[in-house]
């Protein structure tokens, strides 16, 4: 895979279901290994990057059939950004918004502060 990314991805996958989704979710983020595509799981879902769309929705569909194959019911939301004039990262667009800032984009709390 190239090291700039050009196709970004927002993911959350969820079973509807009550109770912990964590084994679900993670056999979901398990899924995308098999694709060339870079990934970070967050609370609200997982960042995905990948060098075209084709390639993103690859990945995306196997994470949604991942967790599809264990219940009757599954939501899937995706949020793609398919820049396609412009190699970028993920990381390159919260370092344009940090440096607007001229500070990390998140609050003293999550950095454990006080």
């Amino acid at each position: 895979m190239r090291a700039d990314m050009t196709c970004i991805g927002f993911l959350s996958v969820a079973p509807v279901i009550e109770g912990s989704m964590s084994s679900y979710v993670a056999d979901a983020v398990a899924a995308l290994e098999a694709f060339d595509v870079e990934y970070e799981t967050t609370p609200m879902g997982t960042i995905i990057e990948a060098e075209d769309s084709e390639e993103l929705f690859a990945a995306t569909h196997a994470a949604h059939e991942a967790v599809g194959e264990q219940t009757d019911r599954v939501s899937t939301f995706l949020k793609i950004d398919d820049k396609r004039t412009v190699d970028q990262q993920a990381r390159d667009k919260v370092d344009a918004v940090e440096e607007h800032l001229g500070r990390a984009a998140r609050s003293d709390a999550a950095e454990g502060g006080d």
